[in-house]
């Protein structure tokens, strides 16, 4: 294949030395006499041979042009893969390995012994020996509690490697922390076994910080198969006893943990969440805002302070949040300034029938059969990966992007009623709540227990899966083996043309 094929079109440049060779003016001969008195006056006649001649300079000549064009269209080879004589490849991952040999002993040793090879499902796919592992397990085996990463990634690896003929037994736990992102298509012939590892549930602390009564307040995350909660908690001077935290004070900073678990202590937050509202002509839109961000804060009792502001030269530094409710540019002195920033995004404003979502971390359970009308938005033409809210026909609504250490949101609608019901619907704080909860990095990550079910896990198959596709293991650049070839004709070409040249002038 080439990456330039325009460049294709300069072999047409061999007509040069056709050109030059079928145009061939050769000198004529020189015949001695004795005198030229008796030679009678003619007209000058002059010949031409339209015929080639020095074939073989010709064709190197040609053949210089034709390489050199190659080389400008920047050849490329595809390396096919090639299918081995193993029967098929046995994937588990590394810290797994011990217990998934345990739940799955009989299909992996009839497996083994049909002459599957064992791979741990890790980047690169290393080989192994079962045999080996079972006779030194503690040289082999790694600590359980690493993960491998996303499985979805590693099967998109996969299909770069194996043939889609070649039997594929994945075993791996089913937890969700595992399958993140998009689901992948592939063709392979994949078999996935599944179970549930032993460590199902989990309890843990998520934050802690004092409110505006100086009382910590904790919450603490809870995760098992069916699903991950979060539960507020108070602790007040005097209630350790009772209470299934203990805090510590070290060097006057505080810290909280769990009586019963291993969990490293929380650092208890004492700093002030400082918000600031700005808004030009959008006056209701903030007012919505505003009685939102003051239930968000009664619910969670964190000490909170929010402002609104109409100058913009009298918004203070390092604020948490800045809600830019303004068709006006964000200044670079504010954008470095704040850690978050909600704006209001500027552009061609279209009547929309539809209704709002939100995904992902920022995913808030709606009452059954209760949508949130969109009225208006404001013309989005890209898309961005990092969308939090959408419409329903997917147009993004709210984006959420990084610039430098501060993370800008797009919102492409208002918080006003004629644009949608957002600001009517009870939802409003809780959609609120999970941005501001989200900046804080509220997510379960190890300790993620959930479940993922087999038909969710198991990637799309190509319809031809099971027939012999052709992959590629990579491509190989023909460029140096081109350079190489153009310098042996040069020199070829200029050996010829002088031995020629030699020739004619020696008659």
């Amino acid at each position: 294949m080439f990456l330039n094929p325009i460049w294709l079109f300069a072999m047409a440049a061999v007509v040069i030395p056709v050109a030059i060779h079928l145009w061939n003016i050769r000198p004529g001969k020189v015949l001695k006499v004795g005198s030229v008195s008796l030679i009678n006056a003619a007209s000058r006649k002059s010949s031409r041979s339209l015929k080639l001649l020095d074939i073989p300079l010709f064709i190197v000549r040609c053949l210089l042009l034709i390489v050199l064009a190659l080389l400008l269209a920047t050849p490329l080879w595809q390396k096919k893969l090639l299918t081995n004589k193993v029967k098929g490849w046995i994937l588990i991952p590394r810290e797994n390995l011990q217990v998934a040999y345990t739940k799955f002993k009989t299909r992996i040793d009839s497996l083994t012994n049909a002459g599957y090879e064992l791979h741990y499902f890790d980047r690169g796919f290393p080989k192994s020996d079962l045999k080996q592992i079972l006779l030194h397990p503690k040289d082999s085996i790694l600590n359980t509690e690493t993960q491998s990463g996303n499985y979805w990634n590693l099967v998109r690896q996969l299909d770069t490697v194996v043939t889609s003929t070649l039997p594929v037994y994945i075993f791996t736990p089913n937890q969700a922390a595992y399958f993140t992102g998009e689901k992948p298509q592939v063709a392979l012939n994949l078999h996935w076994q599944t179970y549930i590892p032993a460590d199902s549930t989990s309890t843990w602390i998520q934050s802690a910080g004092f409110n505006n009564s100086n009382i910590i307040r904790v919450i603490q995350g809870s995760s098992k198969p069916s699903g991950t909660t979060y539960n507020y908690a108070t602790i007040k001077s005097g209630d350790q006893p009772n209470s299934p935290f203990v805090v510590n004070v070290v060097n006057g900073v505080a810290t909280i943990n769990l009586k019963s678990g291993n969990q490293q202590p929380v650092t208890v937050d004492t700093t002030t969440l400082r918000i600031a509202v700005y808004t030009d002509n959008n006056s209701i839109d903030a007012g919505y805002l505003v009685a939102a961000l003051q239930s968000v804060s009664q619910f969670t009792q964190q000490k909170t302070v929010i402002k609104q502001y109409s100058n913009p030269g009298a918004i203070p530094a390092n604020q948490g949040w800045l809600f830019w409710l303004s068709d006006k540019p964000v200044s670079d002195k504010l954008l470095q300034q704040c850690s978050n920033i909600l704006r209001y995004e500027k552009g061609k404003v279209v009547n929309s029938d539809s209704w709002l979502n939100n995904n992902g971390a920022f995913a808030v359970a709606l009452q059954q059969d209760h949508q949130i009308s969109l009225f208006k938005l404001i013309e989005n033409p890209t898309t961005n990966n990092g969308t939090i809210w959408r419409d329903g026909f997917g147009h993004s609504i709210l984006t959420v992007q990084k610039q430098a250490k501060t993370n800008i949101y797009n919102f492409y609608s208002h918080f006003n009623p004629t644009w949608n019901d957002l600001v009517w619907s009870n939802e409003f704080p809780s959609w609120v709540m999970k941005l501001l909860i989200n900046d804080k990095g509220i997510a379960t990550g190890k300790n993620d227990r959930r479940i993922i079910d087999q038909q969710q896990l198991m990637p799309d198959i190509s319809n031809h899966a099971h027939n012999t596709i052709v992959k590629t293991t990579g491509f190989v650049n023909l460029a140096n083996y081109c350079w190489l070839l153009l310098v042996l004709l040069f020199a070829a070409e200029r050996w010829m043309a002088h031995k020629t040249q030699n020739s004619i002038n020696n008659g």
